[in-house]
């Protein structure tokens, strides 16, 4: 871990602010059980239903959306909540509020003896209400589901046998659905049936959600759509099981995490680490030089946006940054041109020549390839990708060339660039397009192996990146802006999300790098160096709690785990092995004879860890709430308080991340 000196005098900070940057709670829900089945229940919408342990939903819910695909909190009221020996039932009444449109909805749940269960949900819009999408969601998990059998029914009574899809399906997979059958373990299986309109599913590895979506209202209706005043919309889910159910049976108690290492993996490196340059943060990250320099990226993507106004100026101090920081430059270039691409190609290349910025790489995307279209929607016209590259080629002749998107890996699943015209293929992702609780977040991190292999079926073996990526995102490919984040709370497409400055942002941080580290990607690019996706604070439009306070040289959590990570590119992986990644994530490679093993607990949860390895004692630091005024306030001395760590009993505190050396040659 590097970093820097910083405020020599942390003000007092909240155990909440320490770990997600927000008073806002985020806690778990209530247990329900009804004979085989356990769910939870949270805020309304049920989650992780399981029969014998065996998740068959990952989860049901009654959702509301705003125009620009932002999710409602509803305010829930007259909450009632009966448990019975073998049975449960859940009502209640919600509010949703705008502005001047609101909208109220009444929802009932019964779970029953046999493991079966009903969701029914009635939406009046009290105003005229405008939504891209308000009914029933369910989600099923990846584990035992990907690439499975299933079976389904149409809404027209035709009975299809198909499986899940194994690579992300870019489209819908299936279509005017009425019922999906899967088989939850070997001699039962699992009936979910949707009544009240037409319901089509998409695969929601596209945006890194961890599950297939099954939802309301076809997309190739128009939206946003009005709801009328006063129309009641009336939709239900109900799930049965078929077979011999298991009985219920209480549940294991979780042990510690077991990390196993292996051997060292030649053929498997660390990719290199960077960060975005977005051009609004140029003066802040160049105040912050000293900080940056230490954090030793091995790449900074530089943003060029012609119609943000951005020249020579901008160019000539990603040359600093780039120069005094030591990293590559990737210029990110929006191209505005239709037709004369190539003469505004041209003069960006000249104007880079001028500002004398050596580049490393260009990456190219136009300016209509910027936002989301839905299957069967008219693109905005964009330059055909073959002219625009050769294009770019002749421009930056002695560069490597990337296309791709700079939005999410839904759009460059669903727009294949010609591959065989490119160095390297890009995309971002952001973990919060479509749920924003904290382990919905984590649970991101399941679906991006899956975005690389599927990447892979048509790219082939040329350059892969990822990034810049961040928990907030860094557009809005689905609207017209990101959602608002006046009050600092957990909220899908915002650009400034709390957990960025917390622990969890540095557990987030390091599950992201270990999902991805063995899937040969070349590059893994995070938002910014400074700002709302970056690592080191700066002050901005929102009262930031804690941090505002420090001054100058304030850094996240999240600084020491990019710092650590920059240094290790090229580095053989180690195998490394978690019992249980939904808890702890663990990464390790090669340095100067030694294994560097990363841990992160991914929870809000205290867990033990025991790692198995062969060598001297380990040591190493830990960054959890013990070590967060001075990881923030004085980077520098807390990367030297390097301590031994009994490794067979590792006690890591909720979202801690621990760096440990293993002197094993």
């Amino acid at each position: 871990m590097k970093s820097g000196s910083g405020p020599s005098r942390a003000p007092r900070v909240s155990r909440a602010v320490k770990l997600c940057g927000t008073e806002q709670p985020d806690g778990a829900g209530r247990l329900l059980s009804a004979g085989p089945l356990t769910v939870e229940l949270d805020n309304g919408n049920l989650r992780y239903l399981r029969v014998a342990g065996v998740e068959v939903l990952r989860g049901l819910a009654f959702l509301v959306r705003d125009e620009n695909w932002g999710t409602y909190v509803p305010t829930l009221r007259d909450l009632v909540v009966e448990q019975r020996k073998d049975s449960f039932s859940v009502r209640y009444r919600a509010d949703c509020k705008r502005g001047s449109q609101s909208l109220s909805y009444e929802a009932r749940i019964e779970g029953r003896s046999d493991g079966s269960l009903e969701f029914t949900g009635a939406a009046t819009p009290r105003t005229d209400f405008l939504t891209a999408r308000t009914g029933f969601v369910v989600l099923h998990p990846l584990k035992g589901v990907a690439g499975h059998a299933l079976e389904v029914e149409h809404v027209d009574g035709r009975v299809l046998t198909s499986t899940f899809p194994a690579l992300v399906d870019p489209v819908q997979p299936f279509l005017d659905l009425r019922a999906l059958t899967h088989e939850v373990m070997p001699g039962l299986k699992a009936v979910v049936r949707m009544e009240g309109d037409t319901f089509e599913m998409e695969d929601h590895r596209n945006w890194t959600d961890a599950s297939f979506k099954t939802y309301v209202r076809p997309l190739a209706r128009p939206w946003p759509y009005t709801l009328k005043a006063g129309e009641v919309v009336r939709q239900s889910v109900s799930m049965t099981l078929v077979g011999a159910a298991p009985k219920a049976g209480k549940a294991a108690a979780g042990g510690a995490v077991e990390i196993t290492l292996g051997k060292e993996q030649q053929r498997h490196r660390m990719p290199a680490i960077g960060l975005g340059m977005p051009a609004q943060e140029i003066d802040a990250a160049l105040a912050s030089m000293d900080l940056l320099k230490r954090a030793a990226p091995r790449l900074l993507i530089c943003q060029f946006d012609r119609r943000a106004g951005h020249g020579f100026k901008q160019l000539k101090a990603y040359r600093r940054l780039c120069e005094e920081t030591g990293a590559a430059c990737e210029l990110e270039i929006v191209v505005e041109s239709l037709y004369a691409f190539d003469v505004e190609l041209a003069n960006v290349a000249t104007w880079v020549r001028d500002a004398g910025l050596k580049l490393s790489a260009v990456a190219i995307c136009p300016v209509g390839d910027l936002k989301s279209v839905l299957p069967g929607g008219v693109r905005p016209p964009a330059p055909p990708l073959g002219d625009l590259y050769r294009a770019a080629r002749k421009a930056f002749p002695d560069v490597r060339l990337g296309g791709g998107m700079f939005s999410f890996f839904t759009e460059l699943n669903r727009k294949r660039p010609p591959a065989e015209w490119l160095d390297f293929t890009h995309n971002g992702t952001c973990p919060i397009v479509h749920a924003a609780d904290d382990r919905s977040v984590m649970e991101t991190l399941e679906a991006l192996p899956f975005q690389v292999q599927t990447a892979r079926s048509f790219i082939g073996d040329s350059g892969y990146r990822i990034g810049p990526s961040a928990i907030g995102c860094r557009d809005n490919p689905h609207g017209k802006t990101f959602t608002p984040n006046p009050a600092n709370e957990r909220l899908c497409l915002v650009n400034s999300d709390p957990r960025q400055r917390g622990l969890f942002g540095a557990a987030w941080t390091l599950g992201y790098v270990a999902s991805l580290a063995a899937t040969g990607v070349e590059t893994v690019c995070f938002g910014a160096p400074t700002g709302p996706l970056g690592i080191i604070h700066r002050a901005g439009e929102s009262t930031v709690p804690y941090f505002d306070a420090l001054g100058p040289g304030a850094v996240y959590p999240a600084y020491h785990v990019v710092a650590g990570l920059t240094r290790a590119a090229g580095a053989a992986l180690v195998e490394a092995r978690s019992s249980d990644d939904a808890r702890v994530r663990c990464l390790a490679y090669r340095a100067k004879g030694a294994t560097l093993l990363w841990l992160a607990n991914m929870t809000a949860k205290d867990q033990l860890v025991s790692v198995s390895h062969h060598g001297e004692e380990p040591f190493g630091i830990v960054l959890d709430e013990a070590s967060f005024d001075e990881a923030t306030t004085q980077p520098a001395s807390f990367e030297s308080e390097v301590k031994p760590i009994d490794t067979r009993k590792l006690a890591l505190s909720a979202y801690a991340v621990a760096l440990v050396c293993i002197n094993d040659r």
